[in-house]
């Protein structure tokens, strides 16, 4: 649920419990006056009787305005109005009505017909209508507060866009400048500058990658022609796997910048898999043919980058191929998985461990490290959304990819 939600349903909560609660109050307000009115109008209604009995208008006035009560005329009496009493006395009737303007005390007795209207009742429905005003000015400011916090919040989305982008791997996004001097105008300046800072960081790193990887082809490549015109020499075989493992490395160490990066692009199509395990192996230089056997149980399409998906499977055979013990490296597709197998002594960590870059345990395989072949693999399989499994069985280390059933 994002802010802009809580806070308006916050908002909708106040609003509702400020008109419930400004209603309930009119309500006994109302009750309360009536009582008060009631009470007061069928007290005074005992001191009226007696006067329009006797018929003495000069009394009457005199008593009116003692109680600072006014005479109004029946005509003025509303069509439409609320009976909150009435009594039937000898000859007549007194009751007590009610209408927007407030109550009435009415008497009747034989013809003559008398209708009173408190004048002190005005100073409590102006309390009343003030206390209406209140009510409707604190819903104003309510009003008022949740279209400032809106607007005060409203960057907090171009915000949130802008960090989204930029997490995705569009390092030149910016958050556009806010012209208020606030926090959150201070949060957009930081994340540009911070933005920036990190996109320069990106391509420097990017170019020094580069960089070093053009300037070592250039001596390997003579290394290599050097090594082809020597003579047989003890060392030169040595000298040869050197060269090997410094351009498998810097191969590596350029395929994993480009999988690290959020933005890369990949040729996803519908492909068989052993169209991918045939190129697979075609990457590999192997030594000795009798080090891997292939078993094609099952063959299966699948969606993927069939470069990068490849380069992963490979680097997985090179790995199997670098650790054995003894025997043979096996490569098994089977129902929607490719597993490969190699006999040694079960990972003493977890699969989590070794395909972190240049990990090394406490054992024999320390001499060699893991390099990077396992993280490329686990990256390669993140990108397609799959997952590197291992287990030991047998005395065998089966490392397994399994692919989705539902591909066409």
């Amino acid at each position: 649920m994002s802010i802009f939600t809580k806070i308006f349903i916050l908002f909708s909560i106040s609003i509702m419990l400020m008109l419930y609660l400004s209603s309930k109050t009119n309500d006994i307000t109302d009750q309360k006056i009536g009582l008060l009115y009631k009470d007061k109008y069928i007290q005074a209604s005992k001191e009226f009787l007696p006067i329009i009995i006797d018929e003495d208008i000069q009394k009457l006035d005199k008593k009116t305005n003692e109680l600072n009560y006014k005479k109004v005329s029946i005509k003025n009496l509303p069509s439409k109005y609320k009976i909150v009493y009435t009594n039937n006395i000898s000859f007549g009737k007194v009751a007590v009505y009610q209408d927007d303007m407030g109550y009435y005390l009415y008497i009747k007795y034989l013809d003559d017909e008398v209708l009173f209207y408190d004048n002190s009742q005005k100073k409590e429905f102006e309390q009343k209508e003030h206390l209406n005003y209140l009510i409707i000015a604190d819903i104003a400011i309510l009003v008022i507060m949740f279209l400032t916090i809106i607007k005060i919040l409203t960057p907090l989305k171009k915000i949130s866009k802008g960090i989204e982008k930029f997490g995705k791997g569009d390092y030149s996004s910016r958050l556009d400048k806010s012209r208020n001097n606030d926090e959150i105008s201070k949060v957009i300046n930081e994340f540009n500058n911070m933005a920036q800072n990190l996109e320069d960081m990106i391509n420097s790193r990017k170019q020094l990658l580069n960089d070093i990887s053009h300037e070592l082809r250039t001596p390997i490549s003579k290394a290599k022609i050097a090594l082809e015109m020597m003579e047989g020499d003890k060392y030169k075989e040595m000298l040869s796997r050197s060269i090997i493992q410094i351009d498998e490395l810097t191969n590596e160490l350029l395929e994993l910048e480009r999988l690290n990066s959020n933005n890369l692009n990949l040729n996803v199509q519908s492909c068989s898999i052993d169209t991918v395990l045939a190129q697979s192996l075609s990457k590999m230089l192997i030594e000795d043919e009798n080090d891997i056997e292939v078993k094609v149980n099952n063959i299966f399409k699948c969606n993927a980058d069939i470069n990068y998906l490849s380069i992963a499977i490979k680097n997985l055979i090179d790995n199997a191929i670098k650790y054995k013990e003894k025997g043979k490296v096996t490569v098994t597709v089977d129902d929607h998985n490719i597993s490969v197998k190699n006999f040694g002594e079960p990972l003493k960590k977890d699969l989590d461990f070794y395909t972190q870059t240049f990990t090394q345990d406490d054992n024999s395989r320390a001499q060699k490290g893991y390099g990077l072949g396992l993280n490329i693999v686990k990256r390669v399989l993140e990108h397609h959304g799959l997952k590197l499994e291992y287990l030991h069985k047998k005395g065998e280390n089966i490392f397994k990819i399994n692919f989705p059933k539902n591909t066409a």
